[in-house]
């Protein structure tokens, strides 16, 4: 007889308690939400219940589609399988967790997500990685413009084993790399290449690379192997500002290590300027525990996971098109374009019709009849962009933006969530605008700084980030090359010809730092804090930082 429910608190089955299923287990149980294991060998089951005394343990699926008081069930099981069971599971009315990958084929990703979305359940993908302590410090500081503009990310993971039969390399170690990569990108790649070397098994790969490149420019590879004479699982990021090495063989402490090299010219020549490792202080926790306890937490707040089923069918797309290009030896293979998966991957995008010829009114997003939207523009989830605008190919904007009259965006543009972005305002190549930032009517980017009409100089760009929060007064310019700080305010009319400091209050012609302002928009009195919202701050070497003191 299987035991009762415990009150206001998630109850969770685990199918599959093999090498992984145990971790998962041990950490359900520790979070005391685990009250019941599935598996088809008996002398697992007897073993783990002797381990779990109070935890009831089954042979046959079944037994826990028909638990009433099971709010979730969490897939460890082989890939192949993973379809079924998920499906059955939401069928039955439970969340899921399903470690990686979220299946073999596209449709079969889309399926469950359409599945769960029509039971209001909550999927998730067990992209292990992305719940890592490290990795999460490493996130935020490329999201807050710490390691400046990203060129290029590799990762490797390799090792002397474990050796499997049902499933090649890449779809073995690489999920978790292209996971973390696609998270720290912030958009989706435009075409793969991967090669591989079959040693063990003439149809199954032990090594691969792969090679992602991305519209904004910046490149990525992944380098997996289980033919390998040491363990090696690191990630490197390199951006303009500072190179980043997360390397989880490491202790603890230098986990994560920040290198603030730079390239200086000298006599017309590229010089490097190496510098000492920063290391970052992280508290130290498991990984799993993190992920496990953020299920339960998306199942109680009813929450979106971070590694939805929409970024599992991310992550499942581009291993589609490496496999498809590992199995025609390496040929480029394009994952952009109306057509492609790429337009249902992201949790925040999806692919606009071009050219509408009406006004467009959907679940997801809203275009004036009089707006034009090119192929390959991406829209996010609850974005308006009204009358007379055009979106050029290759850009990609966020969930809830207002896009207002007259407006031109891209080529090849990257905005972020939830900006406004006001009449007569054009956004060009090489602009990048974060989450949150404000564009005044008629406000100006360059991004080109010495144009001439009759020569073409597009491959001089210099490129233009404006952080989260930031607002640009109505008719000010912003030479381009310059970098505008998380909640600055640029004053009506300004011109910007140099970087400007997180919170600093700017104006006049050339733009001159006059006083900070606050997070909620009011200018901060000399004590720093806000006189309006309570909020403290302090002065640091980036410009002003939110304190609790």
């Amino acid at each position: 007889m299987l035991k009762s429910k415990l009150k206001n608190s998630p109850s969770v089955a685990i199918i599959g308690a093999g090498y992984w299923g145990k971790n998962l287990v041990r950490n359900f149980h520790n979070l005391g939400a685990l009250k019941l294991v599935c598996d088809k060998n008996e002398a697992v089951l007897a073993s783990l219940k002797n381990q779990y005394k109070e935890i009831e343990t089954c042979l046959a699926l079944t037994d826990i589609l028909s638990c009433e008081y099971l709010d979730g069930v969490v897939v460890s099981t082989t890939a192949e399988t993973h379809l079924n069971i998920a499906r059955e599971a939401l069928l039955a009315d439970k969340h899921v967790l399903v470690e990686k990958p979220l299946a073999l084929k596209i449709e079969e990703g889309e399926e469950l997500i359409s599945l769960a979305k029509e039971k209001n359940k909550v999927l998730m993908v067990g992209h292990l990685l992305q719940y890592h302590p490290v990795f999460a410090c490493l996130k935020e500081l490329a999201a807050s413009g710490e390691l400046g503009r990203i060129n290029y990310i590799y990762s490797h993971r390799l090792n002397l084993g474990k050796i499997r039969r049902e499933e090649n390399i890449l779809w073995s170690f690489a999920p978790h790399d292209i996971s973390m990569i696609l998270a720290l990108a912030g958009e989706d790649p435009e075409s793969v290449m991967t090669t591989g070397a079959y040693y063990l098994h003439q149809k199954i790969a032990d090594v691969t690379t792969t090679h992602l490149e991305f519209p904004s420019g910046l490149r990525a590879h992944i380098f997996v192997s289980w033919l390998h004479p040491f363990k090696e699982q690191k990630l490197v990021v390199v951006g303009d500002r500072k190179m980043a090495v997360f390397d989880d063989t490491q202790p603890w402490g230098d986990k994560l290590l920040m290198y603030p090299h730079k390239i200086k010219w000298q006599n017309h020549m590229p010089v490097p300027d190496k510098a000492e490792a920063e290391r970052v202080d992280i508290l130290q926790d498991e990984p799993l525990r993190f992920e496990c306890q953020h299920f339960l937490e998306c199942i109680t707040k009813n929450k979106q996971p971070i590694t939805d089923g929409r970024e599992g069918l991310s992550v499942l797309q581009i291993l589609n098109a490496s496999q498809q290009s590992l199995d025609q030896h390496g040929e480029k293979i394009c994952i952009s374009g109306a057509d492609s998966v790429e337009s249902k991957v992201s949790p925040m995008y999806r692919e606009p019709r071009s050219a509408p010829t009406s006004i467009q009114r959907d679940t997801d997003f809203f275009v004036h009849e009089t707006a034009v939207i090119d192929q390959g523009a991406i829209i996010g989830t609850g974005t308006k962009i009204w009358h007379f605008s055009h979106i050029l190919s290759g850009s990609r904007i966020g969930e809830n933006c207002n896009i207002g009259q007259n407006v031109v965006i891209g080529p090849d543009v990257n905005i972020g969530k939830s900006c406004k972005i006001q009449n007569n305002v054009s956004v060009y190549k090489g602009v990048t605008l974060e989450d949150s930032v404000f564009c005044g009517p008629s406000m100006v980017f360059t991004n080109i700084f010495n144009p001439r009409a009759e020569i073409r100089k597009m491959d001089q760009v210099r490129p233009t980030l404006v952080k989260k929060g930031a607002t640009i007064g109505a008719n000010s310019t912003i030479i381009c090359g310059v970098t505008l700080g998380r909640y600055c305010f640029i004053g009506a009319g300004a011109v910007v010809n140099k970087n400007v400091i997180d919170h600093a209050l700017v104006v006049g012609n050339p733009a001159k730092q006059i006083g900070w302002i606050c997070e909620c928009g009011e200018r901060l009195p000399d004590d720093l804090e806000c006189l309006v919202c309570g909020k403290q701050y302090e002065k640091g070497s980036e410009g002003l930082k939110f304190t609790n003191s």
